[in-house]
């Protein structure tokens, strides 16, 4: 029996229709700067958010209606959760998902009984993986929600909170490989402190960085050679995270030999969180070689937390698009949907609603993205203002040709610099503006 009795295949009807089951801008088909939107994009729907969300915030319990649950923790329950999942993914056309191993099946009474209800839903993956074709993107452990991570898993106090935590991995990437994962996330939701005065700061870096190596060596061990990828957020549970941004991801991967290992995975929510933009995240991760995958969503530049909205913003998907078609591309990475729909928004076709609208608004950034590019006045305006690099002394800078001494006798032969030259940064924001 269907869970979504009402709703349609969806597929592309192009820019003029008003159906709301239906593609305006992603045509999966449609070649773009060589590749189709599929490839580009390898659109992937969080199990978490979209299949595990009730509705429920601090004022109020959820308010999703899922017929499709009976109420229960158990495994039969998260066995039809997954058929569910994939009746839902293959209607919208989503080639991948993503998730958390404790969003799959209930913990048990013990950790070989935790590993025998993941099994169980895991077989049940594999199965509906190979019906539809739906392949998983990436999988990642839960090291966050259960009260033995309270101060953290890698980087507890605790010897057998970062023990239990290895276990837990160890098996998530036993699942991931089974089930084909292109990549395997650290999310770090306690990794972090809340007060410096009871905290071993550089203690708990060392144990972190112990602990994705231990991971990344028994993944090689086991076959799985996928991509491993970090998540950077500030703060949100924690007040500080050592996953802060980019820039504190990648120097921590540096300083400890991982570098070769990682790769991040971005969001724009949390970038907002660390005060940045999600173009200055993809730009900083991507000049790093350091650009893996994103997680797509949007905050409330009203709110202060991590609101999880799913992007309809064209200027947000231009900027991504931008930033993704400089660095090559996220694969084996892709665009997942770490987004879920509002409290208000409770009936299930919403579900539908908010992954359509996601997807068409990174097309269309896609496509206004490739229009710039194809244009090049954008890039021309970037050349002519860093021209004086080009040649002459800038060009001596860069290529080490010049210490101090010689840019002393440089300056005062000259005596004053070249004058500046306007970085008209509204006729910037102008010519974009043409394109939407």
């Amino acid at each position: 029996m269907s869970a979504f009795p009402d709703v349609p295949q969806i597929v592309y009807e192009g820019p003029d229709s008003k159906n709301p089951l239906a593609f305006r801008w992603y045509n999966p088909d449609e070649v773009v700067e060589g590749q189709t939107m599929r490839d580009h994009f390898r659109f992937s729907v969080a199990y978490w958010h979209t299949f595990r969300g009730t509705g429920a915030d601090p004022f109020g319990p959820g308010t999703m209606v899922r017929p499709w649950e009976d109420g229960s923790d158990s495994v039969d329950n998260a066995i039809r959760r997954a058929r569910v999942a994939f009746e839902f993914m293959e209607k919208l056309g989503a080639p991948f998902y993503a998730f958390h191993d404790r969003d799959l099946a209930p913990e048990g009474k013990s950790l070989a009984d935790t590993n025998k209800n993941l099994d169980a839903v895991v077989r049940v993956l594999k199965e509906e993986q190979q019906r539809t074709g739906i392949q998983l993107l990436w999988g990642t452990a839960n090291l966050f929600a259960n009260p033995r991570y309270v101060h953290g898993a890698s980087t507890s106090c605790n010897a057998d909170a970062f023990a239990y935590a290895a276990a837990q991995v160890k098996k998530c990437l036993e699942v991931t490989l089974e089930l084909g994962g292109s990549n395997y996330v650290f999310w770090g939701g306690r990794e972090g402190y809340q007060n410096l005065y009871n905290t071993d700061m550089r203690r708990e870096l060392d144990h972190m960085a112990r602990f994705m190596h231990l991971a990344v060596d028994y993944a090689r061990s086991i076959g799985f050679h996928g991509q491993f990828l970090i998540e950077p957020k500030p703060k949100e549970p924690t007040k500080h995270q050592y996953d802060f941004d980019a820039a504190a991801c990648i120097n921590f991967l540096r300083a400890y030999d991982l570098l070769d290992a990682f790769k991040l995975n971005l969001e724009t929510n949390h970038a907002t969180l660390a005060g940045h933009t999600m173009m200055h995240e993809l730009e900083y991760a991507g000049m790093q070689g350091a650009l893996g995958s994103i997680d797509a969503n949007t905050g409330d530049l009203l709110l202060g937390w991590d609101t999880d909205q799913f992007p309809t913003d064209y200027y947000l998907t231009t900027q991504c698009m931008l930033s993704i078609l400089k660095f090559g591309g996220l694969a084996p990475g892709g665009v997942n949907f770490d987004a879920k729909v509002r409290r208000e928004s409770f009936e299930p076709v919403d579900l539908f609603h908010a992954h359509i609208g996601g997807m068409d608004a990174f097309a269309r950034g896609l496509k206004i993205a490739a229009a710039i590019r194809a244009d090049g006045e954008l890039q021309s305006l970037l050349t002519k203002r860093y021209a004086s690099w080009d040649e002459g002394i800038g060009a001596d800078i860069e290529a080490g040709k010049a210490d101090f001494q010689t840019l002393e006798r440089y300056m005062l032969a000259k005596g004053e610099i070249t004058p500046n030259a306007s970085g008209r940064q509204e006729m910037l924001e102008n010519l974009i503006n043409r394109y939407l």
